[in-house]
């Protein structure tokens, strides 16, 4: 029996601000959110003086699963993502998923900050128009959420991007890595490094979609191997620059916390203790301990979707916010409720069956606090 996962960090809940004028009303809504965050981490470990109140920040990681347009793309096989496909793969179903999956992601965190994430990183989307379009849902348009995508040569055609809102988040640089293999048939997504100011704070977002398990764990570990040593080699570079740089790794990466591209090849742990120096800490550690998971495949789960942090972060050193604590979002609605995939992610397709659900990952998201002086 496969086991439901549990969210596992705890809730928050603002006063509503409705009737209040909009001036009145963010100021309101601030004010509880300083509050309501500094009741909650006043129980924290770190929090000794009780007086404490800090502000959050959001970042979050979702695959939210083939997110193709209904053109035909001639240099990627995307055959089976057009109306003559055989997943019938219509206006009507591309528009019904933008908001599908807006819906989760305008859901994220609102609990915690009325805004939601300030960074949100994607995978398996065609291209920058899927993601702009997804960002003009009428379910997060207010937000304003900018777009930074490159066409990476993955065969699939599917790319990774990052969606920011301007208002936390200013970017000033990005740059596309591309995996170089000995065998240059092999043709997998680029890593996305995307730098900018988090709120005063200088921060570094590497968003990768390493190479799947097809044909097999064993076989394929080498590709995902030598995606972490690339992935290793940009924080590397950024750490050279800063030892204190405020790094995050996240993304679907086809293996769990445990194995040995992420703990080895990456270089990360799931002991906050032992995170100094190059050694980055792994927030997923824990709830995959717990057996949670983001998705499901013969009756197990994994958590292949990760947020990965370095010292800086973790400890707050050279700047404001340092990390508090992470979720994943698998809310009912978003899990199958019969047959023999309950509990399972609602996908949008079955093989060639048309599910109108979300996506086959939970996305997750990790909480980053600062205090109020």
């Amino acid at each position: 029996m496969l086991r439901t996962p549990l969210s596992h960090s705890p809730n928050v809940y603002f006063r509503r601000t409705d009737a209040l004028t909009p001036t009145a009303a963010m100021l309101c809504t601030f004010r509880h959110l300083v509050l309501g965050l500094s009741a909650l981490l006043s129980s924290a470990s770190f929090a000794q003086d009780k007086k404490q109140q800090f502000v959050p920040a959001l970042v979050g990681f979702y695959n939210i699963e083939n997110l193709y347009d209904t053109i035909d793309s001639p240099d990627t096989d995307d055959r089976e993502f057009l109306p003559s496909g055989s997943k019938q793969w219509t206006g009507d179903r591309y528009w019904r998923k933008l908001d599908q999956n807006a819906r989760v992601i305008s859901e994220m965190g609102k609990d915690i900050h009325p805004h939601g994430l300030a960074i949100l990183g994607l995978c398996e989307v065609e291209n920058r128009t899927v993601v702009e379009d997804l960002m003009k849902s009428k379910f997060i348009k207010d937000r304003n959420y900018q777009v930074v995508h490159e066409d990476s040569p993955d065969r699939r055609g599917v790319d990774v991007a990052l969606v920011y809102n301007p208002e936390s988040y200013k970017v000033y640089a990005h740059k596309a890595y591309r995996l170089a293999m000995v065998d240059t048939s092999f043709r997998t997504r680029d890593q996305l490094l995307v730098s900018g100011v988090l709120d005063g704070d200088t921060t570094h977002v590497i968003v990768c979609h390493w190479p799947s398990r097809r044909g097999g764990e064993k076989r394929s570990e080498p590709n995902r191997k030598a995606a972490a040593e690339l992935a290793r080699h940009i924080i590397d570079s950024l750490l050279a620059i800063n030892a204190d740089a405020r790094i995050m790794l996240m993304g679907d990466l086809n293996d769990d916390p445990v194995n040995v591209s992420v703990s080895r090849f990456v270089n990360a742990t799931g002991d906050k203790t032992k995170a100094t120096g190059s050694v980055f800490y792994n927030a997923m550690y824990d709830p995959y301990q717990k057996g949670i998971g983001t998705l499901a495949w013969r009756d197990s789960w994994n958590l292949f979707d990760q947020v990965l942090l370095s010292p800086a972060l973790v400890t707050g050193k050279g700047g404001n916010y340092h990390y508090y604590g992470a979720r994943i979002f698998n809310q009912p609605y978003l899990r199958q409720t019969e047959g023999n995939f309950a509990g399972y992610p609602l996908r949008t397709y079955v093989g060639d069956t048309y599910q109108d659900g979300f996506s086959d990952h939970f996305p997750v998201f990790v909480i980053l606090v600062k205090e109020v002086k």
